[in-house]
């Protein structure tokens, strides 16, 4: 018998060897086309649907956040929520006068739409009016932070619908009944809270907010005025007077503050706009 040849034997080696290799290759399984789109990881519906910071309710009614300083002014937000989501957005307060008039009358408008539509305070600034959605913010958060407030208490909000509204932030509004738009409750569902028009004078805006509760005027704040300068001093010794004047009147026939004539003017004129709303 003829031995076999050494270098035969390595070649029918490699051979049953690549052979056993190939036959192991084609039992392995295709890789599935979708698996990868699959292992992508797709949000749940739920998840994706679910509302920015939706784990906490919000309380219905009407409520004004705490007012923001900026730079050029005061921003002041008020929102209108019913069945948990808000309903209107609006600008109390704003920076007036100069290039502030027709920022704010561009800018404030666009932030109330687009609180309305992110139901929230996550929403751009708006080119050219930094400062002011910086202010505007920070108040919409505050009036969130006591809707939420309102919601977690179990708070009954406004009983009755809003009253006629202004068509941006420097017009003025009445507000549902219920609870006041400085976010005090006031103990009576009866209570009304209204805002007057803003008055121009020759120093700013005022505009006057009253509530009202069986028939009487039971609190007076001036939600805009003359801000800068003298004003500061002026408005700080002017208002708090013309409030408890208000108050005690129970209608706009008050005196004018000595030192303050244009202030004092402008806060009577928007006193009796809100008078006339609330049908005092």
């Amino acid at each position: 018998m003829r031995k076999s040849h050494p270098v035969r034997r390595a070649v029918l080696a490699t051979a049953a060897t690549v052979s056993g290799i190939v036959l192991l290759l084609s039992l392995k399984p295709a890789s599935d086309p979708g698996s990868a789109a699959a292992a992508g990881g797709s949000v749940p519906p739920a998840a994706a649907g679910s509302p920015q910071g939706g784990a906490r309710p919000v309380g219905d009614g009407t409520v004004t956040g705490d007012a923001a300083r900026t730079q050029y002014g005061a921003v002041q937000v008020r929102l209108t929520v019913s069945g948990g989501r808000i309903t209107k957005a609006e600008a109390v307060r704003a920076p007036a006068g100069g290039q502030s008039d027709r920022i704010t009358s561009n800018a404030v408008p666009r932030l109330n739409r687009a609180v309305v539509t992110a139901q929230g305070a996550d929403i751009d600034a708006v080119s050219g009016a930094t400062y002011t959605s910086a202010g505007y913010k920070q108040s919409l958060q505050s009036a969130l932070d006591k809707a939420r407030a309102a919601g977690d208490s179990g708070a009954p909000g406004s009983s009755g619908p809003a009253g006629s509204s202004g068509s941006s932030g420097s017009s003025g509004e009445s507000g549902g009944s219920g609870r006041s738009a400085s976010g005090e409750a006031g103990g009576e569902r009866a209570a009304r809270t209204v805002t007057g028009d803003a008055a121009q004078t020759r120093y700013g805006p005022v505009q006057v907010r009253i509530t009202v509760n069986g028939g009487r005027i039971t609190r007076a704040e001036a939600v805009q005025a003359p801000r800068g300068g003298q004003s500061d001093r002026i408005t700080s010794d002017a208002v708090p007077k013309l409030n408890r004047a208000a108050v005690a009147g129970g209608n706009a026939d008050i005196d004018a503050v000595s030192g303050a004539t244009y202030t004092s003017a402008g806060y009577k004129q928007s006193l009796q706009s809100a008078l006339d709303r609330a049908g005092g």
